[in-house]
């Protein structure tokens, strides 16, 4: 990992850990992580893999109307279908959003036939950046050797910054926003394809 990012995921779980909002079990384990990465296909970033290091939230008490009985990725202990479930959350926003007439620029023509349509976008959706929940659908992109990218918050193709990186996200979500926002709060998309979504 990083320096830096090895930094930013440190100071996001002590942040959390500050905001006292959520049960947090021990960190994962280097084999802990490496058994994730390979069961599930994907890498975490370096600031997201520090965070799940320092500290591993599994808990806190259920919200009314909430999509998810526990939003939080339970790496450890949870159910492997509802895991994938969560990790294919973001793709499967974009299908449900094709088979309702959505169609990425980027994909050239719009098959006629709506079963093709939503075979070929899953074929070109197969090929786009992972993204990885960190809570509920806020999601970071995947990737070794990378860090301080953007929260992402993703209903469908509703897609918003939650957090300039993984810090400002614990902020934005579990804290007081608006008393840490600076003026100039400014995110930018680091990931192709899903910055698309982003204004």
């Amino acid at each position: 990992m990083t320096p830096e990012g090895m930094k930013l995921g440190a100071e996001a779980a002590q942040l959390l850990a500050a905001a006292d909002c959520c049960e947090i079990e021990p960190g994962l384990s280097d084999a802990e992580l490496r058994r994730i990465e390979e069961e599930y296909g994907f890498e975490f970033a370096d600031d997201h893999r520090a965070f799940l290091a320092a500290g591993l939230p599994v808990s806190q008490p259920p919200e009314e109307g909430a999509t998810w009985g526990n939003p939080w990725p339970d790496w450890r202990h949870g159910d492997p279908a509802k895991l994938r479930e969560q990790l294919e959350w973001p793709v499967e926003g974009i299908v449900v959003a094709v088979q309702h007439g959505y169609w990425h620029p980027g994909w050239g023509q719009r098959p006629a036939g709506a079963d093709d349509a939503v075979r070929e976008a899953k074929t070109m959706l197969a090929r786009v950046p992972k993204l990885v929940p960190v809570y509920a659908h806020r999601f970071l992109p995947a990737g070794h050797g990378s860090h301080g990218h953007p929260v992402l918050s993703i209903w469908g193709t509703d897609i918003i910054y939650y957090g300039a990186d993984l810090g400002d996200y614990v902020n934005h979500e579990f804290d007081d926003f608006s008393a840490h926002t600076p003026d100039d709060w400014n995110p930018r998309a680091t990931v192709a394809f899903w910055q698309d979504f982003l204004s």
